[in-house]
């Protein structure tokens, strides 16, 4: 027993190496390696300066914290269905599920992150919770990008046969219809249990108990999570609008609140790792900014640069920052627990 007890604390403590290793050489290759965050440094040197891009950058500071803060209430309520955990336990879990996160494709390393901080309850449960809680982010990110979809086309893309007629009238009632569609499918989750027999065949008995979990939350419930994650969209959306104004990009915030909303609509349901990169986020965003400007302030001066800096430092405040500071709690999770 003390022989496998000893090999348990050696196989924890190497995985929990190996993704601090990972972790800390994803965000070094990112801000470091690349030069993008030094190019940003060294060409905004004087608005760094400033006490008012000093007093923006402590409130992207707060606002990081209530950002995760919320997704950590919004955790502690979903797996306090099989383990209660207080909020600073969700808080700390939910960073070193960021740390993981980072440097994984489409940051699935989020969903194995936390669960290993949970002492008692079914790791897998707690990987199905997460994913529960995941998805309802992503329902509230597929809404507000979808509907922006639908008023950035008339607006930024007039020229395309989409933009108006029957078949923009036909994308409308095609996106809503979807929206409805995908948001009754959420708030009735529990069909996943009742359909258990049939997606778990006989050779899987073992994993249809874990199902079990989507039926523990009741419409209310659902709702709250809704209301959690909609909360937290408006913080890092207002986040982003903050880092545009105070790198000098004059845009009022309905149409920067458009812009992005379609611009996290497409990191989201674009299933690449490329988007992981703060380049390529940046390209995308100087892309989605550039149709505004070219349409309204063709001739706005900087405006490529501040978009892709305001960009890369939403990635540093809201992923690289996190990640680092979650990177403390990674010797807090157990991949491997005593049977007992």
């Amino acid at each position: 027993m003390k022989n496998q007890s000893k090999i348990r604390k050696i196989a924890n403590l190497t995985i929990q190496l190996l993704i601090l290793c990972a972790t800390f050489g994803f965000i070094y290759k990112q801000v470091v390696y690349k030069n993008d965050v030094a190019a940003i440094l060294k060409n905004f040197e004087g608005e760094f300066s400033k006490p008012g891009f000093v007093k923006g950058m402590i409130l992207m500071v707060l606002l990081m914290i209530i950002n995760w803060g919320i997704e950590a209430w919004k955790w502690e309520f979903l797996i306090g269905k099989i383990e209660k955990v207080s909020f600073i336990k969700a808080f700390q879990a939910v960073l070193s599920g960021v740390s993981i996160s980072s440097f994984t494709p489409n940051r699935i390393g989020e969903f194995f992150g936390r669960v290993f901080i949970l002492e008692k309850a079914s790791h897998i449960e707690g990987i199905l919770i997460t994913v529960l809680g995941s998805m309802s982010q992503l329902l509230i990110t597929i809404l507000a990008g979808s509907l922006s979809l639908l008023v950035f086309i008339p607006n930024y893309l007039s020229d395309t046969v989409f933009s108006h007629g029957y078949l923009y009238y036909s994308l409308v009632a095609i996106v809503l219809s979807f929206d409805v569609l995908i948001l009754g499918l959420f708030f009735n989750v529990s069909f996943l249990s009742s359909l258990k027999e049939k997606i778990l065949k006989n050779g899987l008995k073992k994993l249809r108990k874990f199902f079990r979990i989507f039926s523990f939350y009741h419409n209310k419930e659902i709702g709250k999570v809704i209301l959690l994650s909609f909360l937290r969209y408006g913080v890092f959306s207002f986040q982003f609008f903050l880092l545009l104004r105070l790198f000098g990009v004059a845009i009022p915030f309905f149409q920067a609140q458009v812009l992005i909303s379609l611009l996290f609509f497409i990191m989201a349901v674009v299933p690449t790792i490329a988007l992981t990169e703060i380049g390529i986020r940046g390209s995308v965003a100087i892309y989605i900014f550039g149709l505004y400007f070219s349409r309204v302030n063709p001739s706005h001066p900087g405006c490529t640069l501040c978009i892709f800096a305001a960009s890369t430092l939403l990635w540093l405040i809201n992923v690289g920052v996190p990640a680092l500071i979650g990177s403390l709690f990674l010797f807090r999770l157990q991949f491997f627990r005593n049977r007992k």
